[in-house]
């Protein structure tokens, strides 16, 4: 017997029922209602002494402990991961794939009778959700952490590095793949892009937007795009493949230091900003089609892994009214590197211009972004852009602003010095600046049309 976290008043009633979590259960409550269902383990957040009990048509529902009159034990109902299809004998010629979980929805499973979710990442557990992946690939995975996406940090970042290259050295794969949470793909991606080159396969991050228990998941179909591009793929970048449009036929590769997420919950909620997607998957066919002009090719010549990030790094939005003390506060505090998403070409108020010039006189690298999401940073343009450049500030180019926050964190971690540091920021690394800002890069002004004629 297990109360698993649950409040005073919540324990007493189950212990003196002799009942537990993933108990059947049937209680009655103060109002006459009586409610059968199993017991679930209690949630990090909210009221302690409120039973959560999964019903019989499949929904969870929320008892206060206090207003329940009587509870009774009926069963038990053992959490199980379900059942898992046995790993396929190797085919001739099949190029071998190896998946790393990381966390996130993608890399979870929900069992059905208790509704517990357990991470999920053996080869055999993924066969069983993808079971086409026994004529794409053989599959190998391992669970490397597993933390929601917005609890990443830099030394994740490290940590996945040398496990890919380790991979990439040890075990010879096509391609590797990391499971991630959706909502810090994008930094993931991109850290992936600078910390890993001279790659003998292409790094592709994944997710899911919608859970694996749900009629809607794309959790399956992500994991086939993701292998095909594994296999397939002629270039040897960080990239995120994640669907293309609502349906299940259509899936984008965009390169890891040019993608943002930008839709709460869309499937397609990711998009290439400042360029078009390295390439498309179509399924069911499998088939690829490479975009981009410019790729970095699979190497034989031997991973470069330089991982290591300066954590003392931030990233700050201007707003009218900001005060000067939000950027002299990061200097005081020992910052070695701040990026200002500015308006526009890259502006800030002028009240902000003294506090930048004793950033960089004092060491600090202070890089201008641009808020707007398409579009490039132009600070000789006008008198605000040609001051900050007069007080140190560096131009983050076309660079998306997360993009630009990571680099400037891989670039301190081994730079020598500010000088050295600027110079390595504006050195094109990864593809993640580019000379030209074409205009077939941003998004046609009537796509809605079709949605509001007639």
């Amino acid at each position: 017997m297990s109360a698993e976290g649950y409040g005073e008043a919540a324990a007493e009633l189950l212990s003196a029922a002799g009942a537990g979590v993933f108990d059947e259960v049937e209680l009655e409550r103060d109002d006459g209602a009586l409610v059968r269902g199993v017991l679930l383990p209690r949630p990090q957040y909210g009221d302690p002494n409120v039973l959560v009990v999964k019903l019989p048509n499949g929904y969870n529902v929320g008892i206060d402990a206090r207003r329940v009159k009587s509870l009774r034990r009926v069963g038990r109902v053992e959490p199980s991961r379900g059942a898992a299809a046995p790993a396929p004998s190797p085919k001739p010629g099949l190029p071998r794939v190896h998946f790393v979980g990381t966390g996130g929805t993608i890399a979870s499973r929900v069992d059905y009778v208790s509704g517990a979710v357990y991470p999920y990442f053996t080869a055999e557990e993924i066969y069983s959700m993808v079971p086409e992946l026994e004529d794409v690939a053989l599959v190998s995975a391992e669970t490397l952490f597993n933390v929601f996406s917005e609890d990443m940090t830099p030394r994740h970042w490290s940590a996945i590095a040398e496990r890919v290259a380790k991979v990439f050295e040890s075990e010879g794969p096509a391609g590797v793949i990391v499971a991630h949470g959706t909502d810090t793909m994008g930094y993931t991606a991109a850290a992936l892009a600078f910390a890993l080159r001279r790659l003998p396969g292409p790094v592709i991050l994944v997710g899911a937007q919608r859970s694996s228990d749900r009629p809607s998941t794309d959790s399956a179909t992500n994991v086939l795009a993701a292998a095909v591009t594994a296999v397939k793929a002629p270039f040897a970048e960080s990239v995120v493949v994640m669907h293309a449009g609502p349906d299940d036929t259509a899936f984008y590769v965009h390169r890891g230091v040019r993608v943002r997420k930008m839709h709460t919950s869309r499937r397609d909620a990711f998009r290439s900003v400042n360029a078009v997607p390295l390439a498309k998957v179509e399924l069911p066919s499998r088939e690829l089609k490479v975009f981009a002009r410019r790729f970095t090719p699979r190497s034989s010549e031997g991973v470069v892994l330089e991982g290591g990030f300066e954590e003392r790094v931030a990233l700050v939005k201007f707003y009218p009214g900001m005060s000067p003390e939000v950027l002299d506060f990061l200097v005081d505090r020992g910052y070695r590197g701040v990026v200002i998403e500015g308006t526009g070409l890259g502006h800030v108020s002028a009240d902000l211009v003294p506090s930048v010039r004793r950033a960089t006189e004092e060491g600090v690298v202070v890089v201008v972004a641009s808020q707007c999401i398409w579009g490039r940073v132009n600070m000789n343009v006008y008198r605000r852009g040609v001051e900050l450049l007069k007080a140190g500030a560096v131009p983050a180019e076309d660079m998306l602003p997360e993009t630009a926050f990571v680099k400037l964190s891989w670039v301190l971690a081994r730079a020598q010095g500010r000088e050295e540091a600027v110079r390595l920021f504006l050195t094109n690394v990864a593809h993640e600046m580019d000379e030209r800002s074409e205009e077939w890069y941003y998004p046609p002004l009537n796509y809605f049309e079709r949605y509001v004629r007639g």
